[in-house]
């Protein structure tokens, strides 16, 4: 087994502070693209959001037309159909 000497600790400690770096590079870049995929995340709700409200509103536009139609057919006279006037 090899001596442990002040110089190989030194050396191990280095390397281990280095990684440590790189480690903690790669950690923010993680952490960046987690916050662009949360603010992609965020714009895709609040698209989906705004599709429901704009489909909330032609649900009822389509309940007006229906019961004006409805309205209107009740109060129109029923005519007898003449194939041949």
């Amino acid at each position: 087994m090899a001596e442990v000497t002040n110089e190989l600790v030194y050396e191990l400690m280095k390397e281990f502070h280095q990684r440590f770096d790189k480690l903690e590079f790669r950690l923010t870049e993680v952490k960046s693209e987690l916050q662009s995929m949360r603010g992609t995340l965020v714009s895709v709700q609040h698209d989906i959001h705004n599709i429901y409200m704009v489909l909330g509103r032609h649900e009822d536009r389509l309940d007006r037309i229906e019961r004006r139609l409805e309205l209107r057919e009740l109060a129109e006279a029923p005519a007898s159909f003449d194939p041949h006037p």
